[in-house]
């Protein structure tokens, strides 16, 4: 296994190390707790992380009364500990706030170790979870960029795509082909990972909403799933016509400018003079020549279908180096 040093990684060795400095420098008992908040509430995402930090900071701010009453009103013991736990673990959980859980129980064995409660102990407690859960926020305000990898996804898979439909187009005319198939599982597993990139993007906007690149994806996933069914439909064409290879022209097209500007109305409206062209035509002699075309028919509903999915989508603009048209996919 390759060894890595990963951003997150680097993050929380320099956030811990800042955290019980400053919880040291503060003067504060319990200083090293400061790094166990700090490396607890770095996350991989922005929002998750904040996430953490509420959870953390009110599960612990939580501690602190219940340990006041179990311990003074009862006793420093560990049953007490037993029965504090019963009691406060389910309270946490109601307010949502579980994976605070771990970090708020450090806080009620600092109080017992402690044999006592006073102002100064609480306001102690409250500096080391401030110093924690503060530095581990201000660590994770840097996020890097996933644009560059969400781009290079998505020229992947657009020219995954590019080489189908030239496989495609290449068995209309001649009813041969040597095509593997390998770029079929390759795009479906490109198209989950980067779908699971883009949902991270997300998380890593506080603000933002939704993510053009992860609404870009399963839009090709959706089209994805329509290739999957011209497939067969193509495979099942033995026959050879004339109208095979005006579609075959078609494809050519269509698999030509998947990385231009031009928007999917342009070939919607190339579709249909196809399909009215196909209306006028002769019509079939043979049993054969009935068959091919009627799956020709087939096969054009589907890249309707493949075209209307992709003109609902607005577009994402990629570097400007690879991509001149600043459009990221237009069929």
């Amino acid at each position: 296994m390759k060894f890595r040093i990963g951003y997150r990684t680097l993050k929380t060795a320099v956030g811990t190390a800042a955290a019980i400095i400053i919880a040291q420098q503060l003067g504060v008992d319990n200083f090293a707790s400061a790094g166990i908040l700090t490396i607890l509430c770095i996350k991989p995402t922005q929002r998750k992380s904040l996430r953490a930090a509420w959870d953390r900071f009110l599960a612990c701010i939580m501690a602190m009364p219940f340990s006041a009453f179990f311990f003074e009103v009862i006793a420093y013991h560990p049953l007490v500990i037993g029965i504090l736990l019963f009691f406060f673990i389910p309270t946490i959980v109601m307010l949502k706030a579980k994976d605070g859980v771990v970090t708020s129980s450090v806080i009620i064995l600092h109080i017992y170790s402690a044999g006592h409660i006073t102002k100064g102990i609480i306001f102690n407690e409250i500096i080391v979870i401030m110093v924690g859960i503060g530095v581990a926020l201000l660590m994770n305000l840097y996020m890097p960029s996933l644009d560059k990898k969400l781009y290079e996804y998505s020229s992947r898979i657009e020219g995954n795509f590019r080489i189908i439909f030239m496989e495609i187009a290449k068995y209309l005319r001649t009813n041969e082909s040597t095509w593997d198939g390998k770029e079929i599982p390759e795009t479906a597993k490109l198209l989950n990972e980067a779908k699971s990139l883009a949902f991270r993007d997300v998380e890593n906007h506080l603000v933002r909403e939704e993510n053009l690149y992860y609404h870009y994806f399963t839009m090709r996933e959706k089209q994805f799933e329509i290739i999957e069914r011209i497939l067969p439909i193509s495979a099942s064409l033995t026959f050879t016509v004339e109208q095979s290879r005006m579609m075959a022209d078609f494809i050519d097209e269509l698999c030509e400018n998947i990385h231009s500007g031009n928007t999917a109305y342009i070939y919607l409206e190339k579709l249909r003079k196809l399909n009215k062209e196909f209306e006028g035509m002769e019509l079939p002699k043979t049993r054969e020549e009935f068959v091919a075309r009627a799956a020709l028919v087939q096969l054009g509903n589907e890249f309707e279908d493949y075209l209307l999915i992709k003109s609902s989508f607005k577009g994402i603009r990629g570097p400007e180096k690879k991509n001149r048209s600043g459009a990221v996919g237009a069929n």
